[in-house]
């Protein structure tokens, strides 16, 4: 992975990142539950050459020592690297969870980016069914097909972490998610998803970090259901795959982006790991945002 680590502060400590280079305006990659800063790295080696794209390990993920305290933490994260990075209205990117973390983030007014790009991250539900939904994920029967699938919260040795790695690079084709995206790319997310700990390599996020994100407050004001999007007013653009996690509910997407003027819904022929499979794709989808906060004069942004 080409791109410099980095640490940047935020309330109790630091969350680890890829400053990916570039220069130009500052847009920040959110990744989604279970992958890390390095899934973004062919999407911003397309990007450098007209911004400066960085991008973050989210609490309990890749090589952020720090774990989640609230369902909350990922997006009141965002404000501080923000404020660290001293970046003026950056373009917010964030994919699946980390889709809903940036629109948290700005309709709670802790960020006012220039634009957002949600990457088949959406809240679609209402208050009550987001509830439920949410109840539903922290059953023990949840917890185990995570771990069945994606070994979350594992303990292992050198051996078995590089053996775990090249086995996870050499399926990629055949994976559901992983299918289209280059092997070493799936290589280098994999590997970035063990934290070395007391000897030992932890497999990230574990089961108890999903449990707490998702202990979400029934009477929060930054809710995560569609009524969040009634409290943004700035450029949003959704990318929507078809084959990813909202393919059957696009008339529902369709009817947030119509809700307001400036936003966009653009279809994108993947499954949902669009970082990883389309990464051409979505970087040119980034720099029309981009150009478009570089080309609007001061004050027209909102």
């Amino acid at each position: 992975m080409i791109g410099t680590e980095i640490e940047l502060p935020v309330v109790d400590g630091v969350l680890s990142g890829v400053d990916f280079g570039g220069h130009g305006e500052g847009v920040l990659l959110v990744h989604g539950s279970g992958h890390n800063a390095a899934a973004w790295a062919d999407v911003a080696s397309r990007l450098v050459s007209e911004c400066h794209p960085i991008a973050i390990d989210l609490r309990g993920h890749g090589q952020t020592r720090l774990d989640s305290n609230g369902p909350e933490q990922y997006w009141r994260d965002i404000g501080g690297v923000v404020t660290a990075l001293g970046w003026d209205r950056p373009v917010l990117v964030g994919h699946s969870t980390g889709g809903y973390a940036v629109t948290a983030a700005t309709a709670s007014g802790i960020v006012e980016p220039a634009a957002l790009c949600i990457v088949d991250g959406m809240v679609l539900d209402d208050r009550n069914a987001s509830l439920a939904e949410h109840a539903a994920a922290r059953t023990t029967e949840a917890a185990d097909r995570l771990r069945t699938m994606f070994r979350y919260g594992w303990e292992t040795n050198d051996d078995q972490m590089h053996a775990y790695v090249e086995q996870c690079a050499r399926e990629a084709e055949g994976d559901w998610l992983n299918a289209g995206a280059r092997h070493e790319l799936v290589e280098e997310v994999t590997r970035r998803s063990f934290l070395h700990r007391d000897h030992r390599w932890v497999r990230r996020p574990d089961i108890e970090e999903i449990a707490t994100v998702i202990a979400v407050d029934p009477d929060a004001e930054v809710f995560p259901s569609i009524e969040v999007y009634d409290r943004l007013t700035c450029p949003m653009t959704i990318v929507l795959a078809e084959h990813g996690f909202y393919a059957s509910r696009r008339d529902e997407v369709r009817t947030v982006v119509d809700a307001v003027p400036g936003r966009r819904l653009t279809d994108i022929s993947s499954n949902h790991n669009v970082p990883m499979t389309r990464p051409a794709d979505l970087a040119a989808i980034i720099l029309d945002l981009v150009r478009d906060r570089a080309a609007a004069p001061v004050g027209t942004l909102d």
